[in-house]
């Protein structure tokens, strides 16, 4: 029987996990997310198409990046199911995150920046702060570090 015949089609959760790094209970969100599927058996197992480990590590690299999961699922939505991601999809799909990644090194420059320049003095207090917000002024705008998500 040739080797090719030997390797199966389809993989358990367990494989998978094993075969991609990623925790079972990953997996099953994964699954629930709609960014991988699977198929049951007449035991109610989950059977997953060998491309799905091309999927997972997909979704591996591009959380990697900073990438979350709706926007992964978002780009895994133009590829069909059982078709692995090849390097032309992940081309066109890096091309497709330029503006959001983008725009998430301009917010953790401006975080780096004003973050470094508001622990300058030492007090660490946003509420106090007499030289970065005096009179809490900033507290008009909601919670949080104001200063520090807005551009």
């Amino acid at each position: 029987m040739p080797e090719s015949a030997m390797i199966a089609k389809e993989l358990t959760i367990g494989e998978l996990s094993e075969r991609s790094g990623v925790p079972t209970s990953a997996l099953r969100f994964y699954e629930r997310q709609g960014l991988i599927a699977s198929r049951r058996t007449t035991g109610n197992q989950r059977r997953y198409h060998r491309s799905t480990l091309r999927r997972v590590a997909f979704i591996c690299a591009s959380q990697s990046v900073g990438m979350p999961l709706s926007v992964i699922g978002g780009v895994l939505g133009f590829l069909p199911e059982g078709v692995s991601p090849t390097r032309e999809f992940w081309f066109k799909a890096s091309v497709c995150w330029s503006e959001e990644i983008n725009a998430r090194i301009e917010k953790m420059e401006r975080m780096r920046d004003r973050f470094t320049e508001c622990i300058g003095c030492g007090c660490l207090s946003f509420e106090e702060c007499a030289l970065v917000n005096p009179g809490d002024t900033l507290a008009e705008h909601g919670p949080g570090p104001r200063r520090l998500l807005e551009p």
